[in-house]
């Protein structure tokens, strides 16, 4: 049966477009060009759940007719923000810094209908516990895998694994970037099952 409706990822990220390339579905990917910064007082939920939204919005001009995804990630640690590190010494002091600590990622999901403006939103929290680190462990993982785009500075996709004593969450999904499961029961919900 022909897919009834556009579907649009409303982010540049390799690592969410992989996760939406799992469904099988047709969609196009659209850069939101949003302004990320958090606003003052806004927890980590709030910061999440407003820039998910946002970036479904900014490019509902472009495509009208179409079921818009966007998706945040908010990482902390001992209530400060993880941002992307960059680089490499960077990463190697955010990684110091998590040693044998945990960090809370908040994943939120939109999904707005651009033909009625309606939207769907959720976020999906997950603990990610990491194991303790000495620095030529940190050093030899990231001469090994370079995540300087990954807040936190670990790929649990890839060799971050072996950084991570364990992970807390509902959705596995939305330690990379994008939950499926929440998202699964959102296009259901939008007209778009996913099987």
């Amino acid at each position: 049966m022909p897919q009834r409706r556009r579907l649009v990822l409303a982010s540049t990220s390799p690592y969410r477009k992989a996760l939406l390339e799992r469904f099988g579905l047709a969609f196009e990917v659209a850069a939101p060009h949003t302004d990320e910064r958090p606003l003052g007082g806004e927890s980590p939920e709030e910061t999440s759940l407003r820039l998910a939204a946002l970036k479904a919005q900014a490019v509902r001009a472009a495509h009208r007719d179409a079921l818009i995804i966007g998706s945040d990630q908010v990482a902390t640690s001992n209530g400060r923000r993880l941002d992307k590190p960059g680089d490499h010494a960077n990463a190697m002091r955010q990684l110091k810094a998590l040693s044998g600590k945990s960090a809370d990622f908040h994943t939120a999901v939109a999904l707005l209908d651009a033909a009625n403006g309606s939207v769907q939103t959720r976020v999906v929290p997950c603990r990610v516990h990491f194991r303790a680190l000495d620095d030529a462990r940190i050093e030899q993982y990231l001469q090994k895998e370079k995540p300087y785009d990954c807040a936190g500075s670990a790929k649990a996709e890839g060799l971050g694994i072996a950084l991570i004593a364990r992970i807390e969450t509902e959705d596995p999904t939305s330690l990379i970037g994008l939950p499926l499961i929440a998202l699964t029961e959102m296009l259901e919900r939008a007209g778009l099952p996913v099987l």
